[in-house]
């Protein structure tokens, strides 16, 4: 391996302890071979981020829900003790459109039975368009190079009903925190397949908002964090890589790590930014270069109680205008204290982390006042995270694919470098964006160093 005497040394580095990282080490903990992970926050965890009010309440600022085909979360949380509790889904949901405020039940944001229909047709062309594109190859596909010629808003505008637009749109910048026209539709299409389709990813009962971790999702990071002891450094941005055959050598602001394999599980905007000695090839680097992050800005807001329940109002809101275009009501059990979690997404996103926080606060609060009404606008707490300030994120909630990155550079997504593997939720071919996602690739990058390792 690359020399350095100092350095300390293990069989494999794995770079990030966000959940990809904590699942990949805790893999070869498992399999007898002992890592190091270095990690550049002070906390481990990545986009999983819970905060604690003063009262004892558990806020999840980043990764949230769990929904029941994520089982390799649902059996992480059984196995260090976490348990969920579903996300409350009773009462009429509302939709504000067009500046008209009304309620509705059932999964299809909208009053209207015409636009209910259509927007069903289309949700139902996109999961059968989507189950043709192989997860483990997207660029193989067989209509790959002409959907991945286009933008998912293209793809609106020419096969979905107008009545119907608005609430596609709505949906991509909430799956997404991105734009329509910033996404590929080979990509749209791909994870879709990869959650097991649309409706998977927006509903709350049976879908990928079902349940959240009691006591913040957070905790998942730090029970395995404790299992793997005295093996994570904190504080330790990694700036440079030296790799070679033989080994690797890993330069932080913490000191100097030596292992035969590494596996670097942050995003690829970030591992981008790493410098490498000798340089990546080209088609791994250029790929980096065009996976941006999604701009989202969560906001959550505690009141005395759930004051809407009261309305029977599931909390949950869809609308077409304001800062807040979508919330879920996250109370713990009970109504009291209650609370609300609203996205502030896309273009949204990036035209208030502009502002100033009392911008965003006056008109996220403006927004909840809007739809549930007055005691919407005195919350005992309000919290927000701008994950595109975040330095070791970027943005949230995944890195996206643009048109033609898919067909042009996909296949150097996931593929090693030597002795360099890649993870990250960005890697994952189920539900990639999202925390099973991470657990799914750092387990797989686990797998590829164990197997080139000889175990």
């Amino acid at each position: 391996m690359p020399g350095n005497e100092a350095a300390r040394q293990a069989e494999v580095i794995v770079v990030g302890a966000g959940l990809a990282g904590l699942a990949a080490a805790r893999a070869l903990v498992t399999a007898g071979v002992e890592p190091l992970v270095v990690e550049a926050r002070d906390r481990v965890g990545g986009r999983t981020f819970t905060v604690t009010t003063p009262e004892g309440v558990a806020l999840d600022l980043g990764a949230h829900w769990v929904g029941p085909t994520q089982r390799r979360m649902l059996a992480l949380g059984q196995a260090l003790g976490v348990a969920t509790a579903n996300t409350w889904d009773t009462g009429l949901n509302i939709q504000s459109m067009g500046g008209k405020r009304e309620t509705y039940s059932g999964a299809i944001p909208t009053a209207d039975p015409l636009v209910a229909a259509d927007a069903v047709q289309a949700i139902l062309n996109l999961n059968m368009l989507a189950m043709q594109v192989p997860v483990e190859a997207p660029w193989q596909s067989p209509n790959a190079a002409d959907w991945d010629a286009q933008t998912c808003a293209t793809w609106i505008e020419g096969n979905v009903a107008p009545g119907a637009r608005p609430l596609l749109e709505l949906a991509i910048q909430a799956v997404f925190s991105a734009e329509p026209r910033d996404l590929s539709l080979l990509h749209v299409l791909f994870y879709v397949h990869s959650a097991g389709g649309l409706r998977d990813l927006l509903g709350v009962t049976g879908a990928a908002q079902e349940r959240r971790f009691v006591g913040g999702s957070q905790q998942i990071a730090n029970r395995l964090a404790s299992d793997l002891d005295q093996r994570i450094i904190l504080g330790a941005p990694v700036n440079r890589i030296a790799w070679s055959e033989s080994g690797v050598l890993v330069t932080s602001d913490a000191g100097d790590y030596a292992a035969r394999r590494a596996i670097i599980a942050i995003p690829p905007t970030l591992a981008g930014r790493i410098r490498y000695a000798p340089a990546l090839p080209g088609f791994r680097d250029q790929l980096t270069q065009r996976m941006p992050m999604g701009s989202v800005i969560k906001v959550l807001c505690v009141y005395p109680s759930a004051f809407w329940r009261r309305d029977g109002l599931t909390g949950q809101v869809s609308s077409d205008s304001g800062a807040i275009r979508i919330t879920f009501d996250i109370s713990p059990d009970g109504d009291a204290p209650g609370l609300l979690v609203g996205f502030i997404e896309g273009d949204e996103g990036r035209r208030w982390g502009r502002a100033t926080a009392e911008e965003r606060r006056v008109a996220a609060l403006a927004c909840l006042v809007d739809y549930f009404g007055p005691a919407a606008a005195a919350p005992t707490h309000y919290v927000e995270q701008s994950w595109a300030e975040e330095e070791w994120s970027r943005g949230c909630y995944a890195g996206c694919m643009p048109p033609g990155v898919w067909t042009t550079f996909g296949e150097a997504l996931r593929a090693p470098i030597g002795p360099l593997h890649w993870a990250g939720t960005e890697t994952a071919t189920e539900w990639m964006g999202y925390m099973e996602g991470a657990v799914q690739s750092g387990e797989r990058a686990a797998a590829e160093t164990l197997a080139a390792l000889g175990h």
